[in-house]
Formats: C-alpha cells, structure tokens, sequence
C-alpha cells in the first residue's frame, strides 16, 4: 500500500486549557522506526495516544491508511495497531499465559484464529517470557510485567506497533532486546513508533527521530540530523557532547 500508515495534520489538543500539542504534522512511515523524543511534558505520550486513534485531537485530522481514523471500529483499529502503554498493572491475577493471549483477541471469529497458538509461543520466546508463562502477573517484578506485557503486544501481529517508553523497566539486555524487537518489525514492514526517554537509545534505532518540545514538533529526520549537540542543549536546557558512533549519535551530558 502507498502512502504513509498514518498522517497527522494539524493536531492540536488541549487539556484543562494548557495547549498540549500545537499543529503537530507527522507522517508514520512502513518499515520504519519513529522515535518520539524530548523532555518531560513534551507531549510524546500525548501524540502517540492521537496517533494510535486512542485520545481524539482538538484540531486537525489523523488518517490511518488514507482513512480518517475516527471512522475506524475499536475492533478495526486493534487489527491494524498494537499499543503498549506505560502502565502494565492488572487487577486481577491473571496468568502470563493468559495476558499474552489476550493479544489475539482482535483475531477471535477470523482466518487468523488458526495462527494464535505459533503467534502466542513467537510473543513469549522474542520477549523472554516463555519461563514464566505459568506464573501470575502481579507477582512478577516491574520489568517482568513490562516484557509480558510487550509478548501481548507481539501477539497481536498488527502492521503499526506503538512503543510508550518499552525499555523504562528493563536492565541493559532486555533493552537491547527491545531495540532489537523494534528495528525486525520494522525491516518486516511494519510501522513502529516509540517513546524513549535516552536519546543514545533512539539514536540507535530509530530510523527517524521526532524531536518535541511544549508541545511543538521541533525537527523530524534522521537521528544524527535531528539529535545534535545544538537542539538537544536549546530543548533540554543542558549542555551535551554528539560522539559519532558507526553513523550514530551517542548523546553525553557535560558534567
């Protein structure tokens, strides 16, 4: 399919009459890793929960291929993207098992239903959960529940992946494990938006990199054109090194 997997145009929103995102345009690319970046308050979660259809702007339009995502079912929607939020917490104590097949809800009374048992067994093995399939999620520690709730998100097997912040959670391996999800998607043909926090991790996997400041698109491009020692200290307010490294930005604070 032409074209990109979702636009936005001039998407503005307001909560309790603070302007959150202002005439944010940005197009989600197939094949590609978008990561959202900037300081806190920036409105990264903000515009990836506009982006993925779950929170409606003010003003402007977001279109998810080239149809306007407001006229998309609930059930239309979770069969074209997944979404992983910040929050992994459930009330009740559902088994990992469990969690990791409720990915394949969007599928139930389709074709797809035949594929949910290789879909759920892929999910668990690529975020290293398949050891603890057995165990109740809320006696899993923070990056546990993080990495199963990421296998819910595999298993859906949705074209566009959201990413809220993936590696909050998780120590040094299992954010690579991430990184590396993340960039097989994508050279899968899927669109892949991420929220992170480390500018040294989006830099190394993001495709293109979207700089937000108070709820402006700063620059969108390529990590090492976005993510340079100049725009990172004028959004941050701290002063940085850019080391090149392999033709990606690795971003040290000057202390």
């Amino acid at each position: 399919m032409s074209g990109p997997a979702i636009r936005a145009e001039g998407v503005t929103v307001a909560l309790d009459g603070r302007t959150v995102l202002d005439e944010i345009s940005l197009d989600v690319i197939r094949g590609e890793v978008l990561a959202l970046v900037g300081p806190n308050g920036a409105g990264k979660s903000t515009l990836l929960s506009v982006l993925s259809g779950e929170r409606a702007p003010a003003e402007g339009t977001v279109t998810i291929d080239d149809r306007d995502i407001r006229s998309l079912s609930h059930l239309e929607l979770a069969r074209r993207r997944s979404v992983l939020t910040q929050d992994n917490s459930l009330s009740f104590p559902f088994r990992v098992i469990d969690v990791i097949t409720m990915g394949r809800a969007p599928w139930t009374r389709t074709d797809e239903i035949a594929h949910d048992s290789a879909a759920i067994s892929s999910a668990a093995s690529r975020a290293d959960v398949t050891h603890l399939a057995g165990r109740r999620f809320t006696e899993l520690s923070g990056g546990e529940r993080a990495r199963v709730s990421l296998a819910r998100v595999l298993a859906q097997d949705t074209p566009i992946v959201f990413l809220d912040e993936p590696t909050a959670a998780l120590d040094l391996r299992h954010q690579e494990d991430v990184l590396r999800i993340a960039r097989d998607l994508a050279l899968a043909g899927r669109a892949v938006v991420v929220v992170v926090h480390d500018l040294s991790l989006a830099g190394a996997v993001a495709d293109r990199v979207a700089l937000l400041s108070g709820g402006r698109l700063v620059d969108v491009g390529a990590p090492a054109s976005v993510l340079t020692a100049d725009a990172i200290s004028a959004v941050y307010g701290l002063a940085v090194r850019v080391v090149d490294i392999d033709g990606r930005p690795l971003i040290v604070p000057q202390r």
